[in-house]
């Protein structure tokens, strides 16, 4: 398999850059925004994922390598003569990471390895790099191996992955508001993201997009930023900890004493149904806490 360069790796120079200068800003502005062991957490859950993605990295590799041998169409790597193929792996790509996002959030198993990244209840930059050390287990991959399936070689997919978590990086903040209407009718923005790590009812399991909001816009799950209505952060449940590895794994071990604890019959509801769903209704699921909270509203608001 042809090799291309991680620009992830040159990517973090800047990373480090720009995080010290919204710490800067936000420091003079807000110091709120910014909590020491918060971001401590964050930078360090970030080096914790560094490391558990080199050590299953060679195993995600050889995965892709042999779906691939399975590919309907002949697709080139270099750049001059495929550069259309190029575009369109980025654009598909970017639709399979909101396959992979509204299940992540929908689906407890694959939550389990990304509420790590929500856990946070600041939102900066250094939110960004909190991220999972068990993606493997949880299967992320599996939602681009539709591309692989299709003809993109292994290589081109892992490039076009790396540069939409490179562009993730920076709508992790509060220090931009909104950017220019035409911009954010298409492009996922800091404006958009806040409500995705959003808390309140009206803004829960909503605006997935890694890269174009316009998957949100045609699958029914765009919400838009209220100025009368700030962004809390969070989960639904706060972490209330700042050790790491209690972060890594808090939702593992949750599932493992639901399904221990449960019915025989719905041991397996346990891992596939929704975040807070339970057999018994003893929980609420964000679908429930949305409905509670619209039907405490004014008929004329709960419309909205």
């Amino acid at each position: 398999m042809p090799e291309l360069p991680d620009p992830v790796v040159y990517a973090v120079p800047a990373f480090i850059l720009l995080l010290i200068a919204e710490m800067l800003f936000s420091l003079r502005k807000d110091k709120s925004r910014y909590e020491a062991r918060d971001t401590l957490t964050s930078l360090l859950l970030g080096t914790g994922s560094q490391v558990a993605g080199a050590l299953v990295g060679a195993a995600v590799v050889g995965a892709s390598v042999w779906v691939y041998q399975f590919h309907l169409f002949e697709i080139g790597i270099e750049f001059r003569t495929w550069w259309w193929a190029w575009i369109l792996c980025f654009f598909l790509d970017d639709l399979a990471y909101y396959a992979f996002h509204r299940s992540a959030h929908r689906v407890r198993w694959f939550w389990a390895s990304h509420v790590i990244h929500h856990s946070s209840q600041h939102y900066n930059l250094s939110t960004a790099l909190r991220q999972t050390w068990t993606g493997f287990i949880s299967l992320a991959f599996i939602f681009r191996l539709p591309l692989l399936l299709i003809g993109f070689p292994p290589a081109m997919v892992f490039f076009c992955a790396a540069l939409n978590l490179i562009y993730q990086f920076w709508i992790h903040t509060e220090a931009i508001g909104r950017t220019p209407k035409w911009f954010e009718a298409v492009m996922n923005t800091p404006s958009h993201h806040r409500v995705h790590h959003g808390v309140n009812p009206r803004y829960l399991d909503s605006n997935y997009a890694g890269v174009f909001i316009i998957w949100d816009k045609m699958f029914g799950s765009f919400v838009p930023e209220r100025d009368d209505e700030p962004v809390r952060y969070g989960i639904v449940k706060q972490l209330g900890s700042f050790n790491i590895l209690w972060a890594a794994v808090h939702e593992w071990v949750g599932i493992a004493k639901d399904v221990w604890h449960a019915p025989w019959r719905h041991k397996l509801s346990y891992m596939w149904r929704e975040p807070g769903w339970s057999h018994d209704g003893s929980r609420q699921t964000s679908d429930m806490i949305r409905e509670k909270w619209r039907a405490g509203r004014p008929a004329e608001e709960a419309a909205e």
